[in-house]
């Protein structure tokens, strides 16, 4: 089956909303407008309840079906798009641009809100299903685990909800075109704060001083065997030491600290533990080496988004049903998603819908693809059709 008509006659409708959204763009969890237009709606749709400061901010609305579902088949779908922007200055010429100083939907969050809206406001007049779907809008994607706060808040329980999809758009692939892949499709987002100690002094006797700036080079080439010598090659990890900075800016002074930032990604559990481990003793017994001290702050992100084998490829089914294909197995990449919270506390999985030939995600220039609207609303109302079938 191809894109649903009636939806594809709300694409106005849809886009409109959009584009309010991105015109109103709001950080974390202060999505207080967005939340409540959000709530509103889906009032107004009709959905049998709608549960405002899940998680904080997020809203959740319920839609029953015509029929219920049989004993030992799927009860509750779970379909989950995220709310907030970025703290970034639009450089776009929309005439929908941010009217916000510094803040910008550069993620395409806006556009998954809608879709989701749209969704949302098909099931709710026709009902087509079995058991019940649960419409779920998370704050604070972008750095604030808005996911792990409404899973915190009971919604997984409170909800009886059995499975849960995500859906994120992708600049490169052709707008309203899909993508997945079972396994990992996104890395876990940790980060590091590294502390060198030595001993400062003039730079023209250096053997009066313990040198942090050497050990701390060192480190940072130490860092680079993780990957190349400790991580299966098969696997994928990306550690990256971004800042390098000492405390002094003299060239003829030895500094007594050097501070280093950075981010370690990986594609499993395992991955992750091992290079949170390689890291301490490397650094530490890499300062050490030139006498030095290394103090380390570690700091947990988001897991890997971690996609279970069957829902993935249900998801590509109800894809194919939508746009007459889907990719199946992508490679993994190495941003991260919080939605990762929620496929650890139950089965599901995360699709890609294509954004064309735009600026990426984050970008000052980034704009969700309106032309995407009626395949992505269609995915989420052809999924949970095909997963609560009437009987």
């Amino acid at each position: 089956m191809p894109i649903i008509n009636s939806i594809a006659g709300m694409k106005d409708e849809i886009t409109a909303w959009r584009r309010d959204f991105h015109e109103h763009p709001e950080l974390m969890y202060d999505v207080h407008r967005t939340a409540g237009i959000v709530a509103d709606k889906l009032r107004a749709f009709g959905c049998d309840e709608v549960v405002e400061g899940i998680g904080q901010t997020g809203v959740v609305g319920v839609i029953r079906g015509k029929g219920t579902s049989g004993s030992g088949t799927i009860r509750t779908i779970g379909l989950r798009a995220d709310m907030d922007a970025l703290p970034i200055e639009e450089v776009t010429d929309v005439e929908y641009a941010s009217k916000t100083p510094g803040k910008m939907h550069a993620c395409g969050h806006d556009g998954h809100t809608a879709m989701l809206l749209g969704a949302a406001k098909y099931l709710a007049e026709t009902r087509n299903f079995s058991g019940t779907a649960v419409v779920i809008f998370q704050p604070a994607e972008e750095g604030g685990a808005g996911g792990k706060a409404m899973v915190d808040d009971g919604l997984m329980d409170r909800f009886a909800i059995d499975e849960v999809y995500g859906m994120h758009n992708m600049p490169g692939y052709p707008v309203g075109e899909f993508a997945i892949r079972s396994g990992a499709l996104l890395a876990s987002t940790d980060e590091f704060t590294i502390v060198i100690r030595g001993k400062g002094g003039h730079a023209a006797m250096p053997h009066l001083a313990v040198d942090p700036t050497h050990a701390a080079a060192q480190c940072v080439i130490a860092l680079q065997s993780v990957s190349s010598r400790n991580l299966d090659p098969a696997h994928a990890m990306v550690l990256s030491v971004t800042s390098f900075e000492t405390d002094t800016t003299a060239a003829n002074v030895i500094a007594d600290t050097v501070q280093l930032l950075g981010t370690v990604r990986c594609q499993s559990h395992e991955d992750r533990a091992m290079a949170k481990a390689r890291l301490f003793a490397l650094v530490e017994s890499t300062a050490a080496a030139f006498g030095a001290t290394a103090e380390i702050e570690w700091e947990d992100g988001y897991p890997p988004t971690i996609n279970t084998h069957d829902q993935a490829m249900f998801a590509a089914d109800a894809a194919d049903d939508v746009a007459g294909g889907c990719l199946r197995d992508i490679p993994p990449i190495m941003p991260g998603e919080d939605f990762a919270y929620m496929l650890e506390a139950r089965p599901g999985a995360m699709i890609f819908i294509g954004n064309g030939d735009t600026a990426q995600c984050h970008h000052p220039a980034y704009d969700f693809a309106d032309d995407a609207i009626p395949a992505g609303a269609s995915f989420w109302a052809r999924l949970t059709e095909r997963a609560l079938p009437l009987t």
